[in-house]
């Protein structure tokens, strides 16, 4: 009769034993809560420290003192990378983009033609440089498709931890977590066996943050 018992059986009769007959730990008390990284100590570091990050991850940080700021460099980037096809579907932002000038596209049409996404976030998270982004806030194909994505941002929304950044979800969201949830983390890339980078394999090629200062601000 043991011969005829399958491995997977032979598996779950060992899981069964070990609930059934559970040992003591050897280790009591084991924090699992407690943040093992050190805080940097003033505001200022906490952008740093995203900046360095995005930076080490191939994507571009650009600081603006004001949303007006922000939107004088956005057009001298336009004008030296002469991009024409511009996406964006969010309302906040096509407010600011209407007020300078700057054209775009809000609708699906032609969407395999764009050039550039020019999206929001939910939130900065600085120890890893990500930008976390949400299907309740953000396109999922404007975060995906497009190969230039152009994320404004506010350095109020900067975290230093990625369960700080959850729980804004968590708090602005409560029980209804929007569909999809990621953390862009510089540009999409992918390397081979042979260890060849490649960037832009499944995503954008470049990622942009625009970030307002609006530690002052009213």
């Amino acid at each position: 009769m043991e011969q005829n018992t399958t491995s997977k059986e032979k598996i779950l009769k060992k899981i069964r034993q070990a609930l059934i007959f559970k040992q003591k730990t050897k280790f009591a008390n084991i924090d699992l809560d407690s943040n093992i990284y050190t805080q940097p100590p003033q505001e200022e570091l906490v952008m740093e420290t995203f900046a360095k990050n995005l930076v080490d991850l191939k994507g571009q940080f650009v600081f603006c003192t004001n949303p007006f700021d922000c939107i004088d460099k956005m057009l001298t980037l336009f004008e030296q990378r002469k991009w024409k096809q511009l996406f964006c579907w969010e309302e906040d932002l096509q407010f600011l983009l209407k007020d300078s000038g700057i054209s775009f596209a809000d609708k699906t049409a032609n969407i395999e033609k764009v050039q550039v996404s020019i999206t929001s976030c939910e939130a900065l998270i600085a120890r890893t440089g990500s930008v976390l982004v949400s299907a309740k806030k953000n396109s999922r194909i404007l975060t995906i498709f497009p190969p230039v994505h152009i994320v404004i941002a506010y350095s109020s929304q900067l975290v230093m931890e990625l369960k700080d950044g959850m729980q804004i979800l968590r708090n602005r969201y409560g029980k209804n977590i929007p569909s999809m949830v990621s953390f862009v983390s510089g540009p999409s890339r992918t390397s081979d066996i042979e260890k060849t980078l490649v960037i832009g394999a499944h995503g954008p090629k470049e990622l942009f943050v625009f970030m307002i200062d609006d530690a002052n601000r009213d």
